[in-house]
């Protein structure tokens, strides 16, 4: 099992962009809190949800196609490898999620980038965002339209989980981290 400390130095080396690094961080805040919730390992699911994009500013066009060559190198094992590869599931990989985790990792991708761009907007950032005003952003398909509402319902779904509690559980998790995300909002 990779942990933070781990996982870090290794996206270090290969992503350099800050908006791809505050995705990675908000994803990994995301699976940290979902870990919580289902009673399993923050810091391993936190470490998997930091790791999930490790190829992507290399290869956007082959994204999950580079995931083995990067990691097998660093020592990640191989479950770990395949928790990655599944979040692309049906859109850039066919490794389909089997463990809670990797159902959870596949459906809070898209998920986190709607709640960013949702406290984005607002002057208080994500302190006191709530599920409603998240699912009022989910159904207006021209806001955040890069983030994929069907692969979020689809994880939904895979999780026998409604929609508004994994969006409750990231934003707790988030929040966590309002800081480092930059959705700490205006007045601070």
């Amino acid at each position: 099992m990779i942990t933070i400390q781990e996982a870090k130095p290794i996206v270090a080396k290969y992503i350099t962009q800050e908006h791809l690094l505050k995705h990675c961080l908000a994803v990994q805040a995301a699976m940290e809190e979902a870990a919580r919730y289902f009673g399993e390992n923050p810091e391993y699911w936190g470490a998997i949800g930091y790791l999930h994009d490790i190829d992507f500013e290399r290869f956007p066009e082959e994204h999950c196609q580079h995931v083995e060559e990067l990691l097998r190198p660093e020592g990640v094992a191989e479950e770990d490898i395949r928790a990655v590869i599944s979040h692309g599931y049906g859109l850039v990989s066919d490794v389909e999620p089997q463990s809670t985790m990797e159902k959870m990792l596949f459906t809070v991708d898209e998920l986190t980038g709607i709640i960013m761009a949702t406290a984005l907007m607002r002057p208080t950032g994500i302190t006191d965002l709530t599920v409603k005003s998240v699912n009022k952003k989910f159904k207006d398909k021209r806001f955040a339209a890069k983030c994929n509402r069907d692969v979020i319902r689809q994880g939904c779904e895979m999780l026998a989980m409604d929609l508004s509690e994994v969006m409750n559980i990231c934003i707790h998790g988030m929040q966590q981290y309002a800081q480092p995300l930059g959705l700490m909002g205006s007045g601070s």
